[in-house]
């Protein structure tokens, strides 16, 4: 039997910081940001420990794209990007001396933003490449359009010049228009590449940045060690919960009882441990079943019947409901484009 991917459960999110980037963009833009997303601003108070996964906040993108008419959305909301809408992250980039520096601790805190893909940063002969590697799902052209317009307008303001990078990747295909792309990033832009990709002249890095603050650097690093260190309270529980998942699908339902015999404790303290950290533990189960979905029907060694056994169903109709539940489509639809979605698989 296969192994479970560790993509497949580790936690993918992005944090209330960042989303609140679109609630700001919407009010600019003139409109409700409640009433266009249909839910509540995150909370001002949470310091960026409200979660958000990753299929939510493509869905609130989508609701925004249609409310302005707009498949520009995501490098316009990019570029509105401010050390607010990364937190304590945000300000400490801030006040590094250079860019350099500003890359070295994007790289310790970058999981108080997301948690999407693994980062992958390369010094190569004249530039620095920052790649993004096994996203454990697509995420779609919206997320990945705000994620790197973000970061170079964030680069451009922090530096206070217009550098930019020599060179930017997609891995969705080319939109109708390209030119609006090139037009912002100032360099060639490339669509249906393996990963997503920036690479910035090797320069840059000693580039001094606006309004270093060593005291206001020291205080923020302090808050973000520590706000990290309590996201990895709950990573720790979650991950341990998706993959006892993962391993005893196969013999049912992996009720919460199973799930907590298998983690040695009883079923009232993993619930309270879990409401503790405001998860819960059918919604885990349930998008940790989606998520292997996924993982298995990429696998073209595994047939339809295989797959949902893997996922701990008896019948393949049910799966084949649960499946259309999670992503509008059979799995045999899935299946049948997987070549269309490769390029997709690959994340940041």
């Amino acid at each position: 039997m296969p192994a479970a991917s560790p993509l497949s459960t580790q936690r993918v999110y992005y944090s209330s910081t960042y989303v609140r980037l679109l609630f700001d963009y919407l009010s600019e833009q003139g409109k409700d940001a409640v009433r266009v997303l249909g839910e509540a601003r995150p909370p001002e108070d949470d310091r960026g420990l409200t979660l958000y996964a990753s299929a939510h906040w493509r869905r609130l993108l989508e609701c925004a794209v249609r409310a302005l008419d707009d498949p520009l959305l995501g490098l316009h909301v990019g570029q509105r990007i401010t050390p607010a809408h990364l937190g304590a992250l945000g300000y400490a980039l801030h006040a590094c001396r250079d860019a350099g520096a500003a890359l070295a601790r994007w790289q310790q805190y970058e999981h108080l933003i997301a948690n999407v893909a693994r980062m992958e940063v390369r010094v190569e002969a004249a530039s620095v490449a920052i790649e993004w590697h096994d996203a454990p799902e697509p995420l779609g052209p919206l997320v990945d359009e705000v994620a790197l317009t973000a970061i170079v307008q964030f680069a451009r303001n922090i530096t206070g010049t217009r550098h930019g990078p020599d060179e930017v990747c997609f891995v969705h295909p080319s939109p109708a228009n390209e030119r609006p792309y090139a037009d912002y990033f100032g360099c060639p832009v490339r669509f249906g590449q393996p990963v997503n990709r920036l690479a910035f002249p090797l320069h840059l890095l000693t580039q001094p940045l606006r309004q270093p603050d060593d005291a206001l650097l020291q205080m923020m690093e302090r808050q973000a060690s520590a706000l990290l260190a309590e996201l990895r309270q709950t990573d720790d529980l979650e991950q341990s919960v998706r993959e006892a998942v993962a391993r005893l699908l196969t013999q049912g339902e992996a009720s919460i009882e199973q799930i907590a015999a298998d983690l040695h404790v009883s079923s009232r303290t993993l619930h309270r441990r879990l409401a503790e950290l405001g998860l819960n533990f059918r919604i885990l189960r349930e998008d940790t079943r989606r998520r292997l979905a996924i993982d298995h029907l990429n696998d073209p060694r595994l047939t339809l019947a295989e797959v949902a056994w893997l996922l701990g169903y008896s019948e393949h109709s049910a799966f084949t409901r649960a499946f259309r539940r999670w992503t509008g489509e059979s799995p045999q639809q899935w299946r049948s484009r997987q070549p269309a979605r490769a390029a997709n698989v690959a994340r940041g």
